[in-house]
């Protein structure tokens, strides 16, 4: 399969879900930009069609990453987190709104590791702690959905896990690791020690 039908049936997947097809139908509404819908409420909704389990299952809250230098004051960000409060009130998990222009900021305090600044939402993505969860979905500025997939879809699809060590601990991927594996017994999780092919 190619990776623009791989792309096409992911897209199909996740946003069967209504949760995430309302999430990036207002997006813009924030009045953001660089915005991704990314993390566990596009891989695991895979996850959960590939099981035949609603698309909703096991999925906490849905993560609207965005990137503003601009302002890099706790206030700012707050403002558009309560805009998004509103703007998805209806949606039945928590909308995670994060500006990834000032994650460096705090995550040394949150994660027990130094990060460097991030220079867009993308290269946020780029260091989840498993390669199989950076995936994004964001709207272009022609009004088309447009997906990033910086390591395809073949790990997404085959339900492998992997652990992408350019930011995140050990610690941090065996954690998540272990609570995925209790909500997709089918994953198969590829230890840490074994990501050199990375």
């Amino acid at each position: 399969m190619s990776s623009h039908a791989d792309e096409h049936r992911m897209l199909e997947i996740v946003l069967a879900n209504p949760d995430v097809r309302r999430i990036v139908d207002r997006a813009d509404e924030l009045g953001v930009r660089d915005w991704y819908l990314t993390a566990g409420g596009v891989f695991q909704a895979v996850w959960n069609h590939l099981d035949g389990r609603d698309l909703r299952a096991g999925i906490r809250d849905y993560d609207l990453f965005y990137f503003d230098l601009s302002d890099l004051g706790y206030d700012a960000e707050d403002r558009i987190i309560r805009r998004a409060e509103t703007l998805f009130a209806d949606i039945g998990r928590p909308v995670e709104v994060r500006n990834e222009a000032r994650v460096h900021l705090w995550y040394e305090e949150h994660f027990g590791v130094p990060a460097a600044p991030f220079a867009s939402t993308e290269d946020a993505i780029d260091h989840f702690a498993s390669t199989t969860c950076c995936l994004g979905i964001t709207r272009a500025a022609d009004g088309e959905l447009r997906v990033y997939a910086p390591h395809g879809f073949d790990d997404l699809f085959g339900m492998v896990l992997r652990p992408n060590p350019v930011l995140a601990p050990r610690e941090v991927y065996e954690a998540k690791a272990a609570r995925w594996l209790a909500e997709w017994p089918r994953l198969k999780v590829i230890p840490w020690t074994d990501h050199s092919d990375v």
